[in-house]
Formats: structure tokens, C-alpha cells, sequence
């Protein structure tokens, strides 16, 4: 067991490092503001509570991710959400962008989370944390080959429905 004192000295650095990644992971996949902060909070509580299990602290970000996930979960277990219509989800950016990039941008979010989850997770892992396939794989329990064919076939699916819906253009540069 960890000495208390580097025990919260652990928690704090996690909570600094990863907070910001868990949270826009969060209004990723539940696009509530609200849900989204109570899912990074319950995540860190969970966390605490189960610090002195996390043997590898390079593993750390992996092992918040999939506490997250659970988390989320848990909450259709729980009670139904509140569903919140994707195209008025607004998240601050730190840069703002032009009308046209803030078009393009909404019509891929909308497009990847039309996407079934069996390949949208897959996908969020590796544009908005920039996992590996190795990493991926782990954090969904499948094989990296799995990761790889999922990956291609969402981002074939992604472009499909983006040219169907007037966008042109290659979806690979789009990430």
C-alpha cells in the first residue's frame, strides 16, 4: 500500500495531467456538459478509491479512460439520461474558428457519432487522445488487427456519409 502522502501526491498529478483529456473524452461520447464533468468527477472518485490497484502510473491514462467508460456506462444502468441534441452541443474552443471550419468541424463530429460504436470508440480513442492501436487494443480488450480493420472501416463509413451529405474530399485528412 502507497504511503498516504504519496498516495495524494499520485491522485493530484493524475487529476492535473489527465483531467482535461477525461473531460473532452466525456462530451465526446455523452455531449453533455453537465454529465460530462460528473463523469470525469465520479471517474476520479473511482480512481481514489482504487489508487493503490494502478501498479504501472504509465498505464495511468489508459486505466482513467476505461474507468470513464465504465463509468458512463453505469449511468444508462442507473436511469436514462437526458439526450441532448448533437448539433447544439457547443464546446469552446481555444481558437476560434471561421464559419466554414466551424461547418466542417460540426458535420464531422455529427458524422463520427452517427457512426456505430463498435467503430466510433475506436475512432474517438485515436483522434481525440492519439492512442496507438496497441493502446486501443488494449483499452477495448480486442487485437490490434481488430483496431486496424475497425479504424479503416470507420473512417470508409465516415467518408461515405460525409460525401453523401455534399462534403468532398479525402476524410483521412480531415484528422
Amino acid at each position: 500500500m502507497r504511503h498516504e502522502t504519496d498516495r495524494t501526491a499520485l491522485f493530484n498529478q493524475l487529476a492535473e495531467s489527465y483531467s482535461t483529456d477525461l473531460y473532452r473524452y466525456a462530451m465526446w461520447i455523452c455531449g453533455n456538459d453537465a454529465l460530462a464533468k460528473d463523469l470525469v468527477q465520479e471517474t476520479f472518485l473511482r480512481a481514489w478509491r482504487a489508487l493503490d490497484k494502478l501498479k504501472d502510473v504509465g498505464a495511468a491514462k489508459g486505466w482513467l479512460i476505461t474507468i470513464l467508460r465504465r463509468e458512463f456506462a453505469r449511468t444508462f444502468e442507473r436511469k436514462v439520461p437526458k439526450f441532448t441534441d448533437m448539433e447544439k452541443v457547443v464546446v469552446a474552443d481555444e481558437v476560434e474558428l471561421e464559419p466554414d471550419e466551424r461547418a466542417e468541424r460540426e458535420l464531422l463530429r455529427t458524422g463520427i457519432m452517427q457512426l456505430d460504436a463498435k467503430y466510433r470508440d475506436p475512432l474517438l480513442l485515436q483522434v481525440v487522445f492519439g492512442h496507438s492501436c496497441a493502446e486501443i487494443a488494449d483499452q477495448l480488450g480486442i487485437s490490434n488487427s481488430a483496431v486496424m480493420t475497425q479504424l479503416f472501416r470507420a473512417r470508409e463509413k465516415l467518408k461515405k456519409n460525409l460525401q453523401k451529405d455534399g462534403v468532398t474530399g479525402n476524410v483521412h485528412e480531415l484528422f
